[in-house]
């Protein structure tokens, strides 16, 4: 397995410039997946899409996600993309949320063989950055009917893909089926990355140990947007040979601040994000890192009252002083 092996997860609200910085003040990751950018309202200059195309402070390891229905459309889009400074281009065959499956986008695009074949027949010339995919198992557990439509991906000239592995219509009740993960590697020359229930720097090793090229981590990085650090910092231990035990106690004693981390993060939301993004996105990363406290759900809702940012941030410092322990 080579060494740029950890990808932050493209979440919509969450995988922005903001949470790479904070990822960054802490070693960062090898790639850092977009928020999903909708193809026809980049095409159309949408108001606010120069936020979602802003691959600072790594650009070259900013892969920018591509949403859409239109094959046309999403090549045209992946063409603008291409031009700018990023690590490459991935497509989004795997949002299985209703708003994005009814309009034929996301895991849509895994109903046809065929009708994804066309699509990365437009993107593909367009493309000279590592062109990837983002799918699901399909609409039903099919492991078969899933390595003949990575074959065509494969095929077709795309990179690398990630997979997530649960079908369609399955959220989170039920457990990623990490085998396939490394089933599909041995079925395609291509690299597979794995995407699903990592929620901690010890998944992230085992899984990044494990028959797969890549991990793939999103909610668990919100909630520790230092996990890859110490995942990085747990492998070089273990091979230098030290001790598991001595080794997940020092990790312990490098855990960061959590009230300082959660107003960096307000520092850099107010710096990188327009004021009408300021909320939905505070309220999307508070919503995950205020797991980290003891008293997080009541926390939670009380940020969840507020209508600014300032407000937010007001309510977090006073928390520490209610809640010394």
């Amino acid at each position: 397995m080579g060494t740029e092996n950890f990808y932050l997860a493209p979440m919509a609200e969450l995988s922005h410039r903001a949470l790479r910085e904070l990822i960054e003040d802490f070693g960062g990751c090898d790639s850092y997946f977009s928020e999903m950018i909708s193809a026809s309202a980049l095409l159309a200059g949408g108001q606010f899409e120069k936020w979602y195309i802003d691959a600072a402070p790594r650009p070259e390891k900013c892969v920018f996600q591509l949403v859409g229905a239109d094959s046309e459309v999403i090549s045209k889009a992946a063409a603008f993309l291409d031009k700018l400074e990023c690590g490459g281009i991935d497509l989004n065959m795997g949002c299985s949320a209703p708003l994005i499956r009814k309009t034929g986008s996301g895991v849509a695009w895994m109903n046809s063989i065929d009708r994804a074949a066309e699509l990365i027949s437009r993107v593909r010339p367009q493309v000279k950055r590592r062109l990837s995919v983002k799918l699901r198992v399909g609409y039903k557990d099919d492991f078969e009917y899933l390595v003949r439509f990575c074959r065509m991906l494969e095929e077709g000239g795309v990179q690398l893909i990630t997979l997530h592995p649960r079908t369609a219509m399955e959220k989170f009740k039920r457990l990623a089926r990490w085998e396939y993960v490394g089933q599909l590697g041995k079925e395609l020359k291509i690299p597979v990355a794995g995407n699903g229930d990592v929620g901690s720097a010890d998944e992230l090793v085992r899984r990044a140990a494990g028959p797969c090229d890549a991990v793939m981590v999103g909610r668990a990085a919100v909630r520790q947007p230092w996990i890859f650090a110490q995942a990085r910092k747990k492998e070089k231990q273990i091979h230098s040979g030290k001790e598991e035990k001595e080794n997940c106690e020092e990790i312990k004693k490098e855990e960061p601040d959590i009230e300082e981390t959660g107003l960096r993060f307000i520092e850099l939301l107010a710096k990188y994000q327009p004021p009408e993004f300021y909320i939905s996105r505070a309220r999307r990363f508070f919503g995950f890192f205020c797991d980290n406290l003891k008293w997080g759900n009541y926390l939670k809702n009380r940020l969840n009252r507020e209508d600014t940012l300032t407000g937010v941030e007001k309510i977090w410092k006073e928390h520490f002083i209610e809640h010394e322990e």
